[in-house]
């Protein structure tokens, strides 16, 4: 427990500081930034990013990487509206075939990672470009244009990004009901405690009994699984099913994740923080928009933040500022991090 909140007065508090720098600088550029209603709707333009990043964690703290969340979203996306408009299926159904797509892919590219024994870039790189394919072509059987896409959707579904609960909006909700899965998943449970053994050491978590492979792969299901709930409150935002919805996002949930704290190179990470960074680099995004910074720039912000943010977790670690990965890991001596 000690060094858990050793690592939150360390890195997430420096990203909560972050956030808050982002909304003074923001809104003394653009003073309809700190209008709290603003604020609260324009998680709909970073909920995406912020949702996947919290189970591509998963898959980053086993050792593993995953970089076609974008894909599935766009696939998720194309295969609710074929089903839903083509097909003749109610929309409930349609959305819960989006969810098994997702948690499909994810499965593909586990099984790939983890019995396979191939690279999860490539696969994962693979797999960014197939999904994609995939999408184009059932939306070119369904004779929609590529361009417009599926719409039309009832109001009942618009409702997923649309609709409020007490003046907080579905997404809001969304991500923090989320959060919580991922937070009590990661942390409070034996198959997060398994999650963080694998990342630190596969060879001795393998040693000890546990199923690395099928550990591994579960990692890359829940990812793909929330790059299709991703998927799903995208489609509801912009009101269309499209095979490009989640195309430029790759950039921005890898930053999520690794400026959240997750070590790239597996076993240290917690929920929180890439909870944290999620919203710290959707505001960054959201507030270059405010301030009329054109698209290529704003690419180039989160590509600086990545670089920056990777820069500086590194040096800390070399000097000691943060916990080091010796001595059994920091995720789980003593019922350490794991445990939150």
């Amino acid at each position: 427990m000690h060094v858990l909140k050793r690592y939150l007065l360390r890195w997430e508090s420096v990203l909560i500081l972050l956030m808050i720098a982002e909304i003074a600088i923001f809104g003394r550029i653009n003073p309809r930034f700190l209008n709290t209603r603003v604020l609260l709707y324009s998680v709909n333009d970073f909920v995406c990013v912020s949702i996947i990043s919290l189970f591509m964690a998963f898959v980053v703290i086993t050792g593993g990487i995953d970089i076609s969340g974008g894909s599935i979203i766009g696939l998720t996306s194309v295969v609710v509206g074929v089903l839903w408009k083509q097909a003749g299926l109610d929309i409930v159904s349609a959305s819960f075939a989006g969810l098994a797509t997702g948690a499909l892919c994810g499965a593909f590219n586990g099984f790939l990672v983890a019995f396979a024994g191939v690279q999860a870039m490539v696969v994962t790189l693979g797999g960014m470009m197939f999904f994609s394919g995939l999408a184009l072509v059932l939306v070119g059987v369904s004779g929609v244009s590529a361009f417009e896409g599926i719409s039309g959707f009832p109001d009942g579904f618009m409702e997923i990004a649309g609709g409020d609960l007490w003046g907080v909006p579905n997404p809001v909700l969304i991500f923090a009901a989320l959060f919580a899965v991922a937070c009590v998943l990661l942390h409070c449970t034996n198959y997060g405690r398994r999650v963080f053994l694998v990342g630190i050491n596969p060879n001795a978590a393998r040693y000890s009994g546990l199923g690395v492979r099928s550990v591994v792969m579960s990692t890359y299901v829940l990812s793909g699984l929330g790059a299709s709930i991703a998927g799903i409150v995208l489609t509801s935002y912009l009101g269309g099913a499209r095979s490009d919805l989640g195309a430029e996002l790759t950039l921005p949930i890898v930053t999520a994740v690794v400026l959240g704290g997750v070590s790239i190179t597996g076993g240290r990470g917690t929920v929180v923080g890439v909870a944290i960074a999620g919203v710290v680099v959707g505001l960054l995004r959201f507030g270059l928009q405010m301030a009329g910074v054109s698209s290529q720039y704003i690419t180039v912000g989160t590509g600086m933040l990545l670089v920056v943010s990777a820069a500086v977790r590194g040096l800390a670690f070399r000097v000691s500022l943060l916990p080091r990965r010796s001595g059994g890991g920091d995720n789980i001596k003593g019922g350490g991090a794991w445990r939150g």
